[in-house]
């Protein structure tokens, strides 16, 4: 499913927005096995949160149509018991959801987890009692994803959270996820100066507020109050949140061209 990702939204890009039923049965047949179909996998694709839509004459991707000042943002934060998804495990879960600068949703779990090693408790503060009663793994990934929908996956420093919850979601039987992700490094590097940009040091020298590090919850808000300052500097010429994730991961080059057709 991540090829149909990848290769859809190349296709997407190419296009402008939109691609014809012709064009996305040929995408999918590339990749669909015996038992799927072009429909199937439309109905897979937005249960893993890629922001696909039916249109009047095939489908298109809504991320190049929306203004990101509209877009819906799930920031994500996450603990774990280890740095590898294979012999780890999620302990908590944090998340938000912002609209047009506001937090309309929130989750936060603790997940169950019989191994805590001595290190972690004192990162985190989460003690073994923590999590004696919590919702399995399966539960909280689910609830997780039920709650991103398909909005766009946003972390600081988004390949460790993305990378991690998509292997466990796979583990455990609920697909890869699809949602266009954002990361707030990547961003905050290209919107505002900092001699640093971990988390830890961005909510100190910006005064976000947040007392407690490493614990999914705060980071998740810290994350959030991050994508905020840098909303504040965002380019012109930047219009969709496709712009705005492209923009995210450009080179300085690719930038200087981009505000000098804005002036053109």
């Amino acid at each position: 499913m991540q090829k149909v990702f990848e290769e859809l939204t190349r296709a997407f890009r190419r296009a402008g927005g939109e691609i014809s039923y012709e064009a996305f049965d040929r995408i999918v047949r590339k990749h669909a096995t015996l038992f799927e179909d072009s429909e199937t996998i439309f109905l897979l694709l937005q249960a893993s949160g890629y922001p696909i839509e039916e249109a009047l004459t095939g489908y298109r991707l809504k991320t190049m149509f929306t203004p990101w000042q509209e877009q819906e943002y799930c920031i994500v934060d996450i603990e774990t018991n280890g740095s590898k998804p294979g012999r780890s495990q999620v302990i908590e879960i944090g998340a938000v959801k912002m609209r047009e600068g506001e937090i309309v949703d929130r989750m936060e779990t603790y997940v169950a987890c019989a191994y805590l090693p001595e290190h972690i408790v004192k990162l985190t503060g989460i003690e073994p009692r923590d999590l004696a009663d919590a919702p399995t793994r399966r539960e909280a990934l689910t609830t997780l994803r039920e709650f991103m929908e398909d909005a766009v996956f946003t972390a600081h420093n988004a390949n460790f959270d993305y990378n991690f919850l998509n292997a466990s979601f796979q583990r455990f039987g609920l697909g890869p996820i699809g949602n266009p992700v954002l990361c707030t490094i990547d961003l905050a590097r290209r919107t505002f100066e900092s001699d640093r940009y971990g988390l830890a040091y961005l909510n100190e020298t910006l005064d976000l507020g947040m007392q407690a590090h490493h614990r999914a919850y705060n980071d998740a808000l810290a994350t959030s109050k991050v994508l905020l300052k840098s909303f504040e500097n965002i380019p012109e010429y930047v219009k969709t949140t496709d712009d705005l994730i492209q923009f995210s991961k450009s080179s300085k080059k690719e930038r200087t061209r981009g505000s000098t057709k804005e002036v053109r």
